[in-house]
């Protein structure tokens, strides 16, 4: 997924050191407020319908279409497109901000700003929610009123959609992309979004101490998202609590039923909080 930001445009921002080759980098996200928490939940899922849409079976095709209705449900929260909207507007007059800066790549600048903008205008002229063309669809209604139920798909509850199935996957690929299209604002918004505030944090060395890791954050600024990569090889699962005033994390390890346990050990992690 290609992200930009201010940091892009900046010509003084040193780039980020990737990781080693071979470092088994485990990437883990923790949400500040429900905003961004619903729009990681998003972008979930339109990663794996990503991952659907391209095979052929008719399997992946039945969850792709089982996605699209997850989508629909998390996104028909009233106040999601408004939300999304106004989080746009905010970014781009951050960033016409760097107009009188010499240290900023005006050309770059201006191609986000009108990144901003394309995807401010497909979102605001979509009418309603994201997805509500979809709801008035009678075959989609009978099969999503179905889908949930165990075994509720069956050829002789819905001979329509087992039929839909036998087709073939290049036919039921462009029926799923034409109801896609009508969530590609959507997915445009929420992509933007998301690497503008990914590209916000800046990454940070630290240790835990016997496991345990808290860090108090500066009144005055408002983080919206924790991002921490930890080695994976050494089974530790990080345990993230937060607020506005602190951010504690408790590393984790699970037994051999599972459960995770305290692991009271001392080790490094990178730490990113995102405004």
């Amino acid at each position: 997924m290609e992200q930009s930001s201010a940091r892009d445009v900046r010509h003084s921002q040193s780039p980020q050191q990737p990781a080693p080759r071979g470092s088994p980098l485990v990437l883990y996200e923790y949400p500040f407020n429900e905003s961004i928490r619903t729009m990681l939940r998003l972008e979930h899922l339109f990663d794996r319908l990503g991952q659907l849409l391209p095979r052929d079976a008719a399997m992946d095709h039945h969850f792709a279409l089982v996605t699209i209705f997850e989508i629909m449900e998390v996104a028909s929260r009233a106040d999601l497109k408004s939300d999304l909207l106004k989080e746009l507007e905010r970014h781009k007059a951050q960033l016409v901000a760097y107009r009188s800066s010499p240290q900023v790549s005006q050309e770059m600048l201006d191609q986000l700003i009108g990144r901003i903008d394309t995807a401010f205008q497909a979102l605001n002229q979509q009418a309603g929610k994201a997805g509500q063309s979809l709801a008035g669809h009678e075959w989609l209604t009978s099969v999503r009123s179905r889908i949930n139920i165990p075994g509720g798909t069956c050829e002789f509850d819905l001979p329509a959609y087992y039929a839909w199935q036998q087709h073939t996957p290049a036919s039921r690929r462009a029926d799923l992309l034409g109801w896609v299209s009508t969530l590609e604002p959507l997915a445009q918004a929420l992509q933007l979004l998301l690497g503008l505030v990914r590209d916000a944090g800046v990454p940070h060395k630290v240790v835990s101490q016997g496991g345990q890791f808290q860090q108090s954050l500066p009144q005055g600024r408002s983080y919206q998202l924790l991002r921490l990569r930890i080695d994976g090889s050494d089974g530790l699962v990080p345990e993230i609590t937060g607020h506005r005033l602190m951010v504690q994390v408790r590393l984790m390890r699970a037994d051999a039923d599972g459960r995770l346990r305290p692991a009271p050990v001392d080790t490094p992690f990178e730490l990113a909080l995102c405004a």
